[in-house]
């Protein structure tokens, strides 16, 4: 939000990409990390496949390993895409929400200005109707004292 000289708030266009900017950047990185994860975990299954010719109780244990492994994976990829569902529903909520701020924001300094302008009118009237109520307050004056300076004359 930044405020302009007319008191209004300004959603700024340059901030909304900025935080997709941020959004993409953080979704890129976990993409990354996903692929480091998944990338290690083809290794650690090379490596229990490569074993598994030896001892009986060794064929075991990385079984379990490779199980063990494999539950640890499966419930975080389903954490990961509701999480990832969540950011994009988030983000189409957001774009309309700047959309409405910028044309509230249009229309309320379209309102101000025309308030402005009104309010000129009204103090230039306000200024015009005290020159007429002062001409006309000057004019009576002036015929109050003609009229006493005929009383005067009479008597």
């Amino acid at each position: 939000m930044v405020q302009n000289s007319t008191g209004s708030l300004s959603f700024s266009s340059h901030l909304c990409k900025e935080d997709e900017e941020i959004s993409r950047s953080a979704l890129s990185t976990f993409r990354a990390k996903e692929e480091e994860i998944e990338r290690k975990k083809m290794e650690v299954r090379e490596k229990v496949q490569a074993q598994l010719g030896r001892v009986e109780e060794e064929t075991k244990r990385l079984a379990c390993i490779r199980q063990e492994l494999e539950a640890l994976t499966d419930p975080m990829r389903k954490e990961v895409a509701q999480f990832r569902k969540k950011v994009d529903a988030v983000n189409k909520e957001l774009k309309p929400l700047g959309h409405i701020c910028q044309k509230k924001e249009k229309e309320y300094r379209e309102a101000l200005e025309a308030f402005n302008e009104k309010n000129k009118e009204k103090v230039q009237l306000i200024n015009k109707l005290m020159e007429l109520v002062s001409e006309s307050e000057r004019l009576r004056l002036k015929k109050l004292e003609e009229l006493s300076k005929n009383i005067d004359t009479i008597r």
